[in-house]
């Protein structure tokens, strides 16, 4: 404590959430009312049911869910079909997988893909102009080529995807962002222009550790991952949600009445979507959190948490938003104010966190009532609060000593602030104070200068007397402060100085 009486608030922590990054596979590189939808789309799950039967995802489900996926609509799709007509019609179709393969890249690039773009990753943009990147052009090579029978699969790197076709046996390549990409690692002209252009290097098949194999529907879902990136890079975070909602329900059923019957890819490279949307749900509640919208966190974590729940992450975010709420209220001392908000949240923390977040506040109220001491029953009244507290073990010894030690000497002090300056009850109170709870060095120093003080009152009163020649009263003072200090140096040198006078008279 400190000794010039001021006795600061222990105030509670500012917690800031931590926003959780997003896997982005680019290429290389007022107040809300309503929240994000956290139901999944029924169309999620029906891709996700398609999926889950014996036949899997045929080309044209891909094509529909790479379409939902990229939020765009039925002309789109329609776009799509036209295309998967179109390129086995065409005169030079050829006659053998390998050349199919490499036929359909080339023909995507001569008629629809035109430029490259890092973050262009919706696949119904292509059609509107042209622009393309390295998920948008493998989702639509991956879509055309299954429609002319070949075998394909998606890779991802840490920050690029592309394309496998399966052929007899062997695994080729297909760097669909180049028109010269098809079996890149053994194309010249190809190395020439694709770092250049896209800003990447092509990660060989034998790089096992540096790319990872993925199934058609975990291509298509980076479209959604992309999607999700660019919003919380632009601080969007309500928009992602409902996409990682759909994405986890896409790939894993989740939110669905059946249970999940295959799992997703789990790679440094791909997340795991159940856990995807997990952080996606607390991006968002960091984001209003971080904001200083507490309560509104609070009715967010309340209501995401109902239909994801992961117990000791949202106990977490409880536990910050109460936390915070809590320190604003404490600062612009609504006391009373943060009480009934801790009560009025209480069923929604652990035993432990409250009880953590109680303690604080407790001893904020206990050290406010202790900075408003105005009577000896106000410090009555603190001191057996505090110490019942410290029985019971709601704080701790030394803490209790701190606080007690300060209110007592509060206390004290509004006993003889003027205009009364009653030193005689200041030091009543301290003394009494210390044969109820003990010795206490503080409360011995203020006992020392409230006795000098008092003692300094007598040699007042006797000097002004004396000064006065008012003789006998001034020796009836004096007595009276012997009798009370008989070893005070200025009143024993007031007794000589009476001496003095009687020998001269």
């Amino acid at each position: 404590m400190k000794k010039s009486g001021i006795f600061a608030f222990r105030v509670l922590l500012t917690i800031v959430l931590i926003l959780l990054p997003l896997l982005a596979v680019f290429g290389q590189s007022g107040r809300a009312e309503v929240f994000p939808r956290i139901e999944p789309d029924p169309l999620a799950l029906e891709f996700f049911r398609r999926g889950a039967g014996a036949g899997g995802f045929s080309w044209a489900d891909l094509a529909e869910a790479s379409i939902w996926a990229s939020g765009g609509d039925s002309a789109a799709l329609q776009r799509i079909h036209s295309l998967a007509a179109s390129i086995p019609a065409s005169p030079d179709f050829p006659a053998t997988e390998r050349e199919r393969a490499e036929f359909v890249l080339t023909y995507l690039h001569k008629n629809v893909l035109k430029a490259y773009s890092l973050q262009q990753t919706r696949v119904d943009t292509v059609f509107s102009n042209g622009r393309f990147n390295c998920v948008s052009s493998a989702v639509l090579y991956m879509v055309l080529a299954k429609s002319v029978g070949l075998n394909v699969s998606g890779v991802m790197t840490k920050d690029h995807a592309f394309a496998t076709v399966h052929i007899g046996g062997e695994n080729i390549d297909v760097e669909t962002t180049n028109g010269r990409g098809f079996d890149p690692g053994n194309r010249k002209e190809f190395h020439d222009d694709f770092g250049s252009v896209t800003g990447f290097a092509y990660v060989p098949a034998q790089n096992y550790r540096d790319r990872q194999t993925i199934t058609p529907i975990e291509l298509v879902s980076l479209i959604m991952s992309n999607r999700i990136s660019m919003a919380e890079t632009s601080r969007r975070f309500a928009e992602a949600v409902p996409l990682a909602v759909d994405r986890a329900a896409l790939l894993a059923g989740i939110g669905g009445s059946s249970p999940v019957q295959s799992a997703p890819s789990v790679t440094p490279f791909f997340e795991d979507p159940a856990s995807d949307l997990m952080n996606r749900l607390f991006n968002y509640g960091a984001f209003l959190l971080n904001s200083g919208r507490e309560e509104e966190t609070l009715r967010w974590a309340a209501l995401a948490s109902s239909v994801h729940p992961e117990h000791e992450r949202w106990q977490e975010f409880f536990m910050a938003a109460i936390n915070n709420r809590l320190q604003r209220f404490i600062r612009a001392n609504q006391i009373a104010q943060a009480r009934d908000f801790l009560e009025r949240y209480r069923a929604d923390l652990t035993p432990a966190n409250y009880a953590q977040l109680d303690a604080v506040l407790f001893d904020t109220e206990l050290l406010s009532r202790a900075n408003a001491i105005r009577s000896v029953e106000d410090g009555d009244s603190l001191a057996a609060d505090v110490a019942q507290a410290r029985d019971s073990g709601r704080i701790d010894a030394r803490r209790a000593s701190e606080i007690l030690t300060f209110a007592v000497q509060k206390t004290a002090a509004v006993l003889s602030a003027p205009p009364g300056r009653n030193w005689l009850a200041a030091i009543a109170y301290l003394e009494a104070a210390t044969a109820r709870f003990g010795a206490n060095r503080e409360w011995e120093q203020s006992l020392q200068t409230f006795r000098n003080n008092r003692a300094a009152d007598f040699h007042n009163r006797f000097a002004t007397a004396w000064n006065r020649r008012n003789f006998d009263e001034a020796r009836l003072i004096l007595d009276e402060g012997l009798a009370e200090f008989p070893n005070n140096r200025q009143l024993l040198s007031n007794r000589e100085t009476v001496n003095r006078q009687a020998h001269q008279d």
